[in-house]
């Protein structure tokens, strides 16, 4: 993809203790208390970005911040972070547009702003903090946060119970099974976040990589060879078993005006006796209610198979092509970046977060029995792991705006009920259509 292209696209929007690994380092090179005494160092100052769409993150993130510029007090970081519905893509491509790209920013969608020359590659002393680095045009420019959180259902125990449901599915079938007895009993067997864009990638990416991507991973690439299409059995046995789950009246009905950081609250209080999400979610529902009983699953396929999210991928901290011309920024978000991934303050994060490590350095926390389930199930080899539609890069990317067309779309789908082949040929057709306008 041509840098002018992208640009051109650009323009148009404006409790377990779990030995796991972690980056570690001195106090000396993660910014500890020794530095913030030194009245010597020049002051400096960078902007900050990260998606806010989940709140435990969304607050774990800021607390590094904070304890970061404690420790160094020469360092002033303006965190630009905003929240709201809007896609996390959107906002930085609105960001872009008005000037105001952050210099330190959670890169989720890499190779599109490598490509437009937005983001610089990662200082190469940094490189061995981490595990891998997953590269995108043979140069690696992100920090990886964490890895991939897999998708699972957050249940309560209690009422699984009530409904006669003794154990967790081993099939879809049983799946469907059980979201039957859970609705024979008068409650919302799912409860979905559909007013946050971003939540609607949980239960459609499900489909997609049991009866896509595990398939056949360069899908993407295909599509836009126009080898392959949204019409083919695999696409359409996806979107018809997610289609089935709201028409078959196992979503909780007010979906579309329930937002992603409402559904632990649906939960906790019985409104729901689900959600599809991912480990992130624990700790904001222990702190909805810490005597809440619940339990996780990963949900199986036709054949009993467990497919999940759990690729590495090229994202995380990323350093903007501007700041990275600045030295002293250059030099302050490297020292951010050894102090987040610093034992102490990594554990911190991971822990707020349930989050899985992605770095070299071993290092112990407390987590829940469920995050227990969720590492034990990640290292299991007979489960088999993708990405979500959005997270290829190379030649499996997919077009720019194409996911939220296409989550947006299956909103409309739901709305009217008559999910069928046209949906499906539009989604072609789109797909085609930004792909030409990305060559032009």
């Amino acid at each position: 993809m041509s840098k002018r292209s992208f640009l051109k696209v650009l323009a148009g929007t404006a409790a377990l203790s779990l030995v796991i690994t972690a980056c570690g380092g001195s106090e000396e090179k993660s910014g500890g208390a020794g530095s913030s005494a030194d009245p010597e160092k020049k002051e400096v100052s960078f902007t900050l970005a990260y998606a806010t769409g989940d709140p435990a993150t969304k607050q774990a993130m800021a607390d590094a911040v904070d304890a970061f510029m404690k420790a160094n007090p020469s360092i002033k970081i303006k965190n630009i972070s905003e929240g709201g519905s809007a896609a996390y893509l959107d906002w930085l491509k609105t960001k872009d547009a008005v000037g105001e790209f952050p210099d330190l920013v959670e890169m989720r969608d890499t190779q599109l702003f490598a490509d437009a020359g937005k983001i610089a590659e990662l200082p190469s002393d940094l490189h061995g903090l981490f595990e891998s680095i997953p590269q995108v045009n043979n140069n690696s420019y992100v920090a990886p946060i964490v890895l991939p959180g897999p998708q699972g259902m957050i249940y309560n125990k209690k009422m699984y119970e009530d409904a006669g449901i003794t154990e967790e599915p081993k099939t879809y079938a049983d799946f469907i099974a059980a979201q039957e007895k859970l609705k024979a009993k008068g409650v919302s067997p799912i409860v979905v976040g559909g007013k946050d864009i971003f939540h609607w990638g949980f239960w459609i990416n499900k489909f997609l990589i049991d009866e896509v991507y595990i398939k056949n991973p360069d899908w993407n690439s295909q599509r836009t060879a126009g080898k392959v299409s949204f019409t083919d059995e695999g696409p359409m046995k996806a979107m018809q078993k997610f289609s089935d789950l709201f028409s078959k009246g196992y979503v909780d009905k007010g979906y579309l005006s329930t937002a992603d950081n409402q559904t632990a609250s649906m939960l906790v209080t019985g409104k729901a006796s689900a959600l599809y999400s991912g480990p992130w979610m624990f700790a904001q529902i222990k702190q909805a209610d810490p005597n809440f009983d619940f339990g996780w699953y990963p949900v199986p396929d036709e054949q009993g198979g467990v497919n999940v999210v759990g690729l590495p991928q090229p994202s995380g901290w990323a350093l903007s092509a501007s700041a990275a011309k600045d030295a002293d920024k250059t030099a302050a978000m490297k020292e951010y970046i050894r102090f987040f991934f610093s034992k102490e303050q990594y554990a911190k994060f991971l822990q707020a977060i349930n989050g899985i490590p992605a770095t070299k350095e071993k290092v112990t926390y407390e987590s829940m029995p469920q995050m227990k389930e969720v590492i034990d199930m990640m290292a299991d080899p007979k489960v088999k792991k993708s990405l979500q539609m959005n997270n290829f890069w190379g030649e499996n990317l997919i077009p720019p705006q194409f996911r939220n067309w296409f989550y947006k779309m299956a909103q409309e789908w739901l709305t009217k009920g008559d999910f069928g082949t046209e949906y499906m040929k539009k989604a072609d057709v789109e797909w085609d259509t930004e792909v030409k306008a990305m060559q032009k």
